[in-house]
Parts: structure tokens; sequence; C-alpha cells
């Protein structure tokens, strides 16, 4: 069982980071990404591959100062925010692929960090 201090001590070490990422997503990467949700075709799966991709991408372009996971669960995270913000009606699917995507990529780094914090 997770205590709720610890859940604050990780969203507050993620937002401080988040906030920094924010500024260099550019806007061209989030439409081209918010296209993919609107696209009713595509099954979730490709969502989520296309959301890895784009994860995959920034996270080269980022400075290297930061664990590769930890800029990877961040950026899901930004990237499902600066959609719901632009177009609120995604909000839903891309939390659910922002979600899913966690779950496959970085379940054993978020199980880590929950660890870590705990001791």
């Amino acid at each position: 069982e997770v205590s709720e201090e610890v859940i604050r001590t990780i969203a507050a070490r993620l937002v401080e980071i988040g906030d920094r990422f924010d500024q260099e997503i550019k806007a061209r990467v989030v439409n081209d990404l918010m296209q993919h949700f609107l696209n009713e075709n595509l099954s979730g799966e490709e969502i989520t591959q296309r959301m890895s991709e784009v994860v995959e991408g920034l996270v080269q372009a980022m400075p290297s100062d930061l664990e590769r996971e930890k800029a990877m669960l961040v950026l899901a995270m930004v990237l499902t925010k600066k959609i719901a913000n632009r177009m609120p009606s995604l909000l839903h699917r891309a939390f659910s692929t922002a979600v899913n995507y966690i779950n496959q990529q970085l379940h054993n780094y978020v199980a880590r960090l929950v660890s870590a914090v705990q001791q």
C-alpha cells in the first residue's frame, strides 16, 4: 500500500520536471499527436504506439541530465495535459492512452519510484 505522502512527494518532483518540459514541447508535435487521437479509425493500441514514438523522439532531444524513464513518464503526462487543454473532448482518450503507455513502457519504473520514496 502506498501512502498519500509518498504520492505527493513523487508528484511534486514530476511537476517540477514537467514545467521545464512544458515550454520545450513544440505546438507542432502536440498538434500531430492530437490528429491521431481524433482519428476514429485508429485503435487504442495504434494511438499508444504513436505516443510512444513521440515520447521517444522528445526524450532524444532533451538534456541527458535526467533519467530516461523519468523523462518518458513526465513527457507522456505533459503531452496528455497539452492535448486535453487544447481539446477537452479528447481528455478521456488521451488519459486512457497515457495510462496504457505508462503501464506498457514504465510500469517497473513507477514501481521503483514508489519503493524508493517509501524507504
